[in-house]
């Protein structure tokens, strides 16, 4: 059973933009926060962008923040997130989560959210 799965993902030069999706079933997906977490070779996977399930109050961390755009469209149960002036420190594979429905902020704990996708590798190249 297909939970959580992300598309979108490829090689782009640094400036370029890219826009990851997560395509949901509606059980791990309605009423549920969601969020893109980014794992870089050699480093900790870190929160990058979260969103409420009414899509109210989307959270960035520092170094995404004004670049990226987290979206949702609760129609097609489907994750978002738009990646413009990509740079090669952006360079990790993508994952996008579902977990509790409150407290939704990118800083939460991985181990807040219960479910995953496979992941999608961005490479951004100088």
């Amino acid at each position: 059973q297909v939970q959580l799965m992300e598309s979108g993902g490829g090689s782009v030069q640094a400036g370029g933009s890219l826009t990851l999706s997560c395509a949901a079933s509606i059980y791990f997906y309605n009423g549920r926060c969601m969020a893109w977490f980014r794992q870089a070779p050699g480093k900790e996977r870190e929160g990058i962008a979260a969103i409420y399930a009414d899509g109210r109050n989307p959270s960035y961390a520092d170094s995404v923040r004004g670049r990226f755009t987290i979206s949702r469209d609760n129609a097609k149960n489907t994750l978002y997130l738009q990646m413009n002036s990509l740079k090669p420190e952006d360079t990790a594979v993508y994952y996008c989560a579902a977990g509790r429905y409150y407290n939704c902020f990118y800083s939460s704990s991985p181990g807040t959210f219960d479910n995953w996708g496979q992941g999608a590798q961005v490479t951004v190249s100088s």
